[in-house]
């Protein structure tokens, strides 16, 4: 389609920078109570050349056309680039940079062909430079600790907000890969925000053993009864594949279960169980909740949302056979991973629950010395944190995968009386906008 057929183009109002607020947890599609904009305002598929402003959440940058929030995607802050409109919402837009008038210095060419826009959507930073994809990430999760966080920027500039990279570069590390399937049966990737599939040849950042595997069209691969492939790669060299539909699993390729290596430990998981994606995962974030909760001997200890154990062990290892760590988790297959994994360690219990169930309903009581609370995407939430405070641990250490849920957990800590005392972040996910942080919080005035 040319560009005459997507819409008009108009020039970009020059009105400064744009607020880096706005919908940062603000989801869904343009749907049909977000499509009416302001007369005279943007419109889908309308392409606009805009001058792109500061980083926001969610991998895009921010700009402002004829008074609207633009979140542009594929760009880079201080770049001319012309945008095309994808989406309108009351209040904003979204659009993707479909051409760069004036680069960037930090902008590189995306190493893989699928990193455009309309394409795939699981790569949000290919166009940045590995350093720069670093200070991006701590750009986001700066902003939030400051928006929904609530600290200032003296607190931030003392916590040393930073991002590091882990070993391996930025391709060929992710070792479980989920693979959407359409109607024709070809095994791909989604679009962003969007249910489309885009079938692909390969993926750059999936491990190398997963890229040999013949599951994507450019091996003749057809999955006329699946509707997703996923696939992995473990840490002790096991490869499986499965078929999803309807719910039910089917395993097409290697074992059952994966041996994973971690924490000192041999793991053994369902090839369907949660595990960090990244290799170097697990033992870097086992290393930054040990450092910065220096568990001792005879303490006692929760580990919250643990999965298949792996936090346990490595308190369990600390607090030896005088302490007590109870592990806390409610998926059925993460229970079952726990206990097995873990029957060695008489310290540790597992507890088959939700946590704020097992908190409020004191399956999980006090005293207790140091917390590992690693909970989903959104958050642990305001009653889990004050059921955390009035236990009285004296340090807790927070995992997060999403910078927005921690800075809004963060401000119940504080509220509390607590203060984040320590906060690492770590580039788990090359190449995406996410980041994972781990941060120190305990009891005391920050001041």
């Amino acid at each position: 389609m040319s560009g005459a057929e997507k819409g008009p183009t108009r020039l970009a109002e020059q009105t400064g920078s744009a607020e880096p607020a706005g919908p940062a947890g603000s989801a869904g599609s343009a749907g049909s109570a977000g499509l009416a904009g302001p007369a005279g305002g943007l419109e889908e598929a309308e392409r606009v050349e805009l001058t792109v402003a500061a980083i926001a959440p969610g991998g895009h940058c921010v700009a402002r056309v004829a008074g609207q929030v633009v979140f542009v995607r594929h760009a880079l802050p201080g770049e001319r680039v012309l945008a095309e409109v994808t989406e309108v919402h009351r209040g904003f837009v979204r659009a993707d940079a479909v051409a760069v008038l004036e680069a960037a210095p930090d902008r590189v060419t995306p190493p893989c062909p699928y990193a455009r826009p309309g394409r795939c959507g699981g790569c949000d930073l290919q166009h940045v430079a590995p350093d720069a994809q670093l200070r991006w990430k701590a750009a986001v999760v700066r902003e939030q600790l400051i928006r929904l966080g609530g600290l200032d920027e003296a607190a931030c500039d003392a916590l040393g907000v930073r991002v590091e990279a882990l070993p391996g570069g930025q391709l060929g590390w992710r070792s479980r890969v989920r693979y959407a399937v359409d109607a024709a049966g070809r095994a791909g990737l989604l679009k962003h925000r969007s249910h489309e599939v885009v079938p692909i040849d390969r993926c750059l950042i999936a491990h190398p053993a997963i890229q040999e595997l013949p599951v994507l069209p450019a091996t003749g691969a057809r999955w006329p009864q699946a509707e997703a492939v996923q696939t992995v790669a473990s840490s002790d060299g096991d490869v499986a594949v499965v078929a999803v539909a309807a719910g039910r699993t089917d395993l097409v390729r290697g074992p059952e279960r994966v041996r994973e290596r971690a924490a000192d430990r041999q793991w053994q998981l369902p090839v369907s169980s949660f595990w960090q994606v990244h290799p170097a995962a697990a033992d870097t974030l086992v290393g930054a909740v040990l450092e910065l909760t220096g568990p001792r001997p005879g303490e006692r200890a929760w580990d919250l949302y643990g999965g298949a154990g792996l936090f346990a062990a490595a308190l369990a290892e600390r607090v030896g056979s005088g302490g007590r760590v109870t592990l806390v988790e409610s998926a059925g297959d993460g229970v079952a991973a726990a206990r097995e994994n873990l029957g060695d360690l008489p310290q540790v219990e597992v507890v088959s629950a939700r946590v704020e169930r097992a908190l409020s309903r004191r399956r999980l009581t006090g005293p207790v010395d140091v917390v590992v609370l690693d909970p989903p995407r959104a958050g642990a939430g305001a009653g889990v944190v004050r059921d955390i405070v009035a236990a009285g641990p004296r340090a807790v250490a927070y995992v997060a995968c999403d910078p927005a849920a921690f800075g809004r957990d963060l401000r119940v800590f504080r509220d509390l009386g607590w203060r984040l005392a320590a906060l690492r972040g770590y580039d788990l996910f090359p190449m995406t906008q996410h980041v994972e942080l781990v941060g120190l919080l305990v009891p005391g005035d920050e001041r």
